[in-house]
């Protein structure tokens, strides 16, 4: 299959690079080569190129420029923010982690990893619409927890938690509040001091930038021990030789992104709301988390007559997706809809669509045809009727 004739529907997994983003990062990855560790006259200029990536990121979520760092990624920003925060904090009195069970796999597999090191990790429970249980969290928010973590956007149902209310939680007892914002970032207006918070971590291919680079946003407050050694860069807190270009290109796919921001949510979110329309009325599908804020790109849908992986089998030239791009190597129901409340049955039966920069109401129509047969053809598989 030519991959130019796929439909995509999979913008919460990944996004397709910028032509303008590709521009911005040219320079450095032809003329501009040099190490930005390098004290010559080209280092120097990749230096500069960082600094104002740095300083560009950093007004995009009203942070200071020294408190952001630069990552691989949101996964590594993830495992640096847990694990450097638990290590620093080895001696602490504090020995309990708080997170949501319907995290994404990067903070709950880091802070399984805790657990087996002797800290004891509580996960927040979510209702049926994905919202963290904020009369629980009360309960268990408490000055023998050191970590709070709760992503701002879920990644496979869109929904928004109430961030800034745990963070209050949070702040009254002294607890170090963390989010993963890989799916907010550039999507919603994001402040860390609104939004109470001490470490916010997100990457820059979810936004039409390029992969193999993130964010750990880390209030200066805040002690945090590096994970790897070498170079001291990032203020000792990530050696490494820093990837310049995907930086520059992270920086201006953040700033593209928040320049339409509104635009965007209006016209994709329309397309989103013309999708959900449509499923609920020709297929009795229900919409995963309808009843919260969600993000306007995501759509999370279970239909409760047909197979679904029969129906994704009769449409190999659509990109959707079954839940988490990062946990499809492990074949088991949806983490987050069962933690919804969801059984097994059902959590296989749903499927993510997200929408994005490049999808057009032609593109939802073409979809909606195509579900049409193989609904039609995975029904008749679950009745018998052939």
């Amino acid at each position: 299959m030519n991959p130019s004739s796929v439909l995509y529907f999979d913008y919460a997994a990944t996004t397709p690079l910028d032509p303008r983003v590709l521009e911005a990062m040219m320079p450095y990855l032809t003329e501009v080569y040099y190490n930005a560790s390098s004290g010559h006259s080209g280092g120097l200029r990749a230096q500069q190129a960082v600094m104002q990536a740095r300083m560009t990121i950093a007004r995009h979520i009203g942070a200071k420029m020294a408190d952001i760092v630069f990552t691989s990624g949101a996964t590594e920003a993830i495992n640096l923010a847990v694990l450097g925060v638990t290590r620093a904090a080895a001696d602490s009195a504090r020995r309990t982690l708080v997170t949501a069970g319907a995290e994404h796999a990067a903070v709950l597999d880091s802070m399984e990893h805790c657990r087996s090191q002797g800290w004891n990790v509580v996960h927040l429970p979510v209702d049926g619409s994905g919202r963290v249980d904020l009369t629980r969290a009360a309960e268990v928010i408490s000055s023998d927890v050191l970590l709070l973590s709760v992503m701002l956007v879920n990644n496979e149902t869109g929904v928004i938690q109430d961030l800034a209310t745990l963070s209050a939680m949070a702040r009254e007892h002294g607890v170090v509040v963390m989010t993963d914002a890989t799916q907010a970032y550039g999507k919603i207006p994001l402040n860390v001091d609104d939004l109470g918070v001490d470490l916010m971590t997100f990457s820059g291919h979810k936004i039409y930038g390029p992969k193999g680079v993130g964010v750990l946003y880390r209030r200066s407050t805040v002690p945090i021990e590096a994970l790897a050694f070498g170079g001291g860069q990032e203020g000792g807190a990530r050696s490494g030789t820093l990837n310049v270009p995907g930086i520059v290109g992270m920086a201006e796919a953040g700033s593209l992104a928040l320049a339409s921001l509104a635009e965007e949510a209006a016209r994709i979110g329309a397309l989103r709301d013309r999708f959900e329309r449509a499923v609920t009325e020709q297929f009795s599908a229900v919409v995963n988390g309808a009843d919260a804020d969600r993000s306007y790109n995501i759509s999370n849908v279970m239909f409760p007559l047909a197979d679904v992986d029969a129906m994704l089998l009769q449409m190999p030239e659509v990109a959707i997706s079954k839940g988490s791009a990062c946990s499809s190597a492990k074949p088991r129901p949806s983490h987050v809809l069962t933690a919804m409340g969801r059984s097994p049955d059902e959590a296989q039966r749903s499927i993510r669509c997200s929408f994005g920069r490049t999808t057009t109401e032609q593109d939802v129509d073409r979809l909606l045809e195509m579900m049409k047969h193989a609904h039609e053809k995975a029904t008749a598989a679950v009745t018998g009727h052939l």
